[in-house]
């Protein structure tokens, strides 16, 4: 996708420099130069997201961010799930003197679903 950008912006920029706009190429290269920034600042945060699971007696929390892996544990018996302030707002892990925010990547309203259903898996068993 990018390098059919970069063919279309440079035929355009080189008519138009073959006519005589002589500037024209060095805003194209602007152009391609601030397209090819924000393909990676996209690059870097598409594969951000979080996992919640069970691994023997443990809660497990990974969280991604822009290539950047944290991972918490939590004893099951000592973890707490609770809204961070409000019924939509984040929802907080904590546990044995350590937090984490989750939900980040759940839309606010289905946040209290999701902190059930965390309930729910740490209750089972």
């Amino acid at each position: 996708m990018f390098v059919s950008l970069c063919v279309v912006s440079l035929a355009i920029g080189t008519f138009f420099w073959l006519q005589g706009a002589r500037l024209v190429m060095p805003f194209v290269g602007l152009e391609l130069l601030a397209l090819g920034a924000a393909f990676v600042a996209h690059a870097r945060h598409a594969a951000d997201g979080e996992r919640i699971f069970l691994q023997d007696n443990r809660l497990v929390v990974e969280r991604e961010t822009a290539g950047r892996l944290e991972r918490a544990e939590f004893r099951r018996e000592w973890v707490r799930i609770e809204p961070k302030t409000g019924d939509r707002s984040l929802i907080l892990v904590s546990g044995q003197g350590r937090s984490v925010e989750v939900g980040r990547f759940v839309r606010p309203e289905l946040r209290p679903w999701l902190a059930r259903e965390i309930r729910k898996a740490l209750r089972a068993e």
